[in-house]
């Protein structure tokens, strides 16, 4: 195995990575924004006020986009364990 099937693979992994943490994130980001920008507008600090929308909405997200992240992950695994072969050397 070389450098550059593994430095692949790496880079394969931190794009799914990306992937499939991004439209929860911007889920949370979006979220969160929108309820500092309500607690600023009327001066309401309340801690479960951010927390609460915010952890709903990243479960409606997860729920919504489940199915595809775990299609992803499949997808992934299946390629990776289709290259071992050709990583060890036989072809």
């Amino acid at each position: 195995m070389d450098t550059n099937a593994v430095l692949d693979i790496g880079l394969q992994g931190l794009w799914i990575a990306a992937k499939l943490s991004a439209p929860v994130l911007i889920t949370a980001l979006v979220v969160g924004f929108g309820i500092s920008l309500l607690q600023s507008i009327t001066q309401i600090q309340e801690v479960t006020l951010s927390f609460v929308p915010k952890a709903i909405a990243v479960a409606l997200m997860l729920l919504v986009s489940g199915h595809w992240m775990i299609a992803e992950m499949v997808s992934f695994t299946h390629m990776m364990f289709e290259k071992i072969p050709s990583l060890l050397g036989g072809g």
